[in-house]
Protein backbone atom coordinates (compact mmCIF):
# COMPACT_ATOMS: atom_id res chain seq x y z
CA UNK A 1 0.00 0.00 0.00
CA UNK A 2 2.46 2.36 0.33
CA UNK A 3 4.22 1.99 -2.88
CA UNK A 4 0.89 2.50 -4.34
CA UNK A 5 0.99 6.24 -2.44
CA UNK A 6 4.40 6.68 -3.87
CA UNK A 7 3.15 5.54 -7.35
CA UNK A 8 0.59 8.28 -7.18
CA UNK A 9 2.69 11.17 -5.54
CA UNK A 10 4.83 11.14 -8.68
CA UNK A 11 1.85 11.15 -11.02
CA UNK A 12 0.23 13.75 -9.83
CA UNK A 13 3.35 15.86 -9.63
CA UNK A 14 3.69 19.04 -11.56
CA UNK A 15 6.75 20.66 -12.87
CA UNK A 16 9.52 19.65 -14.88
CA UNK A 17 12.32 16.86 -15.20
CA UNK A 18 15.76 17.37 -14.65
CA UNK A 19 16.24 16.65 -18.40
CA UNK A 20 13.50 19.13 -19.45
CA UNK A 21 15.55 21.71 -17.45
CA UNK A 22 18.91 21.19 -18.70
CA UNK A 23 17.37 21.06 -22.31
CA UNK A 24 15.47 24.42 -22.29
CA UNK A 25 18.45 25.88 -20.52
CA UNK A 26 20.87 24.90 -23.39
CA UNK A 27 18.33 26.19 -25.97
CA UNK A 28 18.41 29.19 -24.27
CA UNK A 29 21.76 29.61 -24.21
CA UNK A 30 22.16 28.35 -28.16
CA UNK A 31 19.98 31.51 -28.81
CA UNK A 32 21.13 34.17 -26.39
CA UNK A 33 24.74 33.55 -27.63
CA UNK A 34 23.57 33.56 -31.80
CA UNK A 35 21.92 36.89 -30.68
CA UNK A 36 24.59 38.33 -29.00
CA UNK A 37 27.05 37.31 -32.02
CA UNK A 38 24.73 39.15 -34.33
CA UNK A 39 24.37 42.03 -32.19
CA UNK A 40 28.35 42.19 -32.07
CA UNK A 41 28.86 41.93 -35.74
CA UNK A 42 26.39 44.56 -36.81
CA UNK A 43 27.90 47.39 -34.27
CA UNK A 44 31.75 46.19 -35.62
CA UNK A 45 30.51 45.68 -39.34
CA UNK A 46 28.71 49.30 -38.99
CA UNK A 47 31.71 50.67 -37.88
CA UNK A 48 33.97 49.36 -40.38
CA UNK A 49 31.84 50.35 -43.12
CA UNK A 50 31.69 53.90 -41.71
CA UNK A 51 35.58 54.00 -41.70
CA UNK A 52 35.69 52.75 -45.24
CA UNK A 53 33.12 55.28 -46.14
CA UNK A 54 35.25 58.25 -45.04
CA UNK A 55 38.40 57.28 -46.45
CA UNK A 56 35.96 56.61 -49.58
CA UNK A 57 34.99 60.18 -49.53
CA UNK A 58 38.26 62.04 -48.64
CA UNK A 59 39.76 60.40 -51.92
CA UNK A 60 37.32 61.22 -53.78
CA UNK A 61 37.08 64.33 -52.62
CA UNK A 62 41.48 64.91 -53.28
CA UNK A 63 41.19 63.27 -56.55
CA UNK A 64 37.90 65.51 -57.57
CA UNK A 65 40.34 69.27 -56.56
CA UNK A 66 43.52 67.94 -58.28
CA UNK A 67 41.55 66.66 -61.18
CA UNK A 68 40.09 69.91 -62.06
CA UNK A 69 42.49 72.60 -61.10
CA UNK A 70 44.45 70.10 -63.77
CA UNK A 71 41.91 70.11 -66.35
CA UNK A 72 42.41 74.45 -65.69
CA UNK A 73 46.26 74.50 -65.78
CA UNK A 74 48.01 75.68 -69.01
CA UNK A 75 51.42 74.65 -68.18
CA UNK A 76 53.00 71.72 -66.96
CA UNK A 77 51.87 71.06 -63.26
CA UNK A 78 55.49 71.24 -60.84
CA UNK A 79 55.82 68.69 -58.30
CA UNK A 80 57.61 68.39 -55.09
CA UNK A 81 59.57 65.65 -53.56
CA UNK A 82 58.50 62.60 -52.25
CA UNK A 83 56.56 63.51 -48.76
CA UNK A 84 59.16 63.23 -45.69
CA UNK A 85 58.98 64.31 -42.78
CA UNK A 86 58.79 68.22 -42.80
CA UNK A 87 55.37 69.96 -41.12
CA UNK A 88 54.46 71.35 -44.38
CA UNK A 89 55.24 69.78 -47.67
CA UNK A 90 54.34 71.03 -51.20
CA UNK A 91 52.86 68.61 -52.94
CA UNK A 92 51.56 70.07 -56.39
CA UNK A 93 51.90 73.02 -58.24
CA UNK A 94 49.26 73.84 -60.87
CA UNK A 95 49.34 77.40 -62.66
CA UNK A 96 46.82 79.02 -65.47
CA UNK A 97 45.45 82.66 -66.61
CA UNK A 98 41.63 83.12 -66.41
CA UNK A 99 40.03 83.45 -69.96
CA UNK A 100 38.07 86.30 -69.25
CA UNK A 101 39.50 88.22 -66.98
CA UNK A 102 43.68 87.66 -67.18
CA UNK A 103 43.97 86.64 -63.68
CA UNK A 104 46.63 84.28 -62.62
CA UNK A 105 45.61 81.59 -60.28
CA UNK A 106 48.36 79.13 -58.80
CA UNK A 107 46.86 76.20 -56.81
CA UNK A 108 49.68 74.72 -54.53
CA UNK A 109 48.73 71.30 -52.71
CA UNK A 110 50.74 70.77 -49.64
CA UNK A 111 50.52 67.84 -47.35
CA UNK A 112 50.12 69.14 -43.81
CA UNK A 113 50.56 67.52 -40.26
CA UNK A 114 47.54 66.00 -38.62
CA UNK A 115 47.67 63.59 -35.04
CA UNK A 116 50.06 60.31 -35.74
CA UNK A 117 51.62 59.69 -39.39
CA UNK A 118 48.62 60.62 -41.34
CA UNK A 119 48.33 64.22 -42.93
CA UNK A 120 45.65 66.74 -44.57
CA UNK A 121 45.69 67.60 -47.93
CA UNK A 122 45.45 71.65 -48.30
CA UNK A 123 44.91 73.44 -51.23
CA UNK A 124 46.27 76.97 -51.07
CA UNK A 125 44.87 78.94 -54.09
CA UNK A 126 47.05 82.44 -55.09
CA UNK A 127 45.03 84.68 -57.47
CA UNK A 128 47.30 88.15 -58.06
CA UNK A 129 49.02 87.50 -54.67
CA UNK A 130 45.49 86.82 -52.52
CA UNK A 131 45.64 83.65 -51.37
CA UNK A 132 43.04 81.16 -50.10
CA UNK A 133 43.31 77.86 -47.92
CA UNK A 134 41.23 74.70 -47.59
CA UNK A 135 41.35 71.34 -46.74
CA UNK A 136 40.52 69.06 -49.46
CA UNK A 137 41.20 65.73 -47.37
CA UNK A 138 42.09 64.32 -44.50
CA UNK A 139 43.86 61.22 -43.56
CA UNK A 140 45.74 60.99 -46.08
CA UNK A 141 48.68 58.48 -46.32
CA UNK A 142 52.01 60.13 -46.67
CA UNK A 143 53.88 57.29 -48.11
CA UNK A 144 55.68 57.72 -51.38
CA UNK A 145 54.21 54.34 -52.70
CA UNK A 146 50.41 55.56 -51.57
CA UNK A 147 50.37 59.51 -51.94
CA UNK A 148 52.00 60.31 -55.01
CA UNK A 149 52.39 62.11 -58.27
CA UNK A 150 53.76 61.78 -61.71
CA UNK A 151 53.59 63.75 -64.87
CA UNK A 152 54.31 61.24 -67.80
CA UNK A 153 53.11 61.44 -71.90
CA UNK A 154 51.29 64.53 -70.96
CA UNK A 155 49.01 62.76 -68.29
CA UNK A 156 48.71 63.80 -64.47
CA UNK A 157 48.65 60.92 -62.41
CA UNK A 158 47.70 61.08 -58.90
CA UNK A 159 47.31 58.72 -57.00
CA UNK A 160 46.19 59.09 -53.55
CA UNK A 161 45.39 56.35 -50.19
CA UNK A 162 43.19 57.54 -47.55
CA UNK A 163 42.85 55.51 -43.56
CA UNK A 164 40.58 55.86 -41.20
CA UNK A 165 40.31 53.42 -38.33
CA UNK A 166 42.62 50.52 -39.96
CA UNK A 167 39.99 51.06 -43.29
CA UNK A 168 42.59 52.15 -46.48
CA UNK A 169 41.14 53.28 -49.70
CA UNK A 170 43.75 53.87 -52.77
CA UNK A 171 42.46 55.85 -56.41
CA UNK A 172 44.37 56.31 -59.07
CA UNK A 173 43.64 59.47 -61.50
CA UNK A 174 44.70 60.28 -64.70
CA UNK A 175 44.30 63.40 -65.63
CA UNK A 176 44.68 65.00 -69.15
CA UNK A 177 45.80 68.80 -69.33
CA UNK A 178 43.66 70.74 -71.81
CA UNK A 179 44.85 71.80 -74.68
CA UNK A 180 47.87 73.96 -74.91
CA UNK A 181 49.26 73.41 -71.50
Amino acid sequence: MMFHRLRLFHKNQLGFTLVEVILAIAISGIITGSITATIFQVIIGGARTNNHMIAVSQVRDAGYWVSHDTVMAQAEPIIGDDPGTPAVEEFLTLTWSDWESGEVHQVTYTLEDMTGELKQFARNLSVNGTTETSVVAQFINPHPAKTRCDFTSGKLIFTVTATVGGESETRIYEIVPRPGS
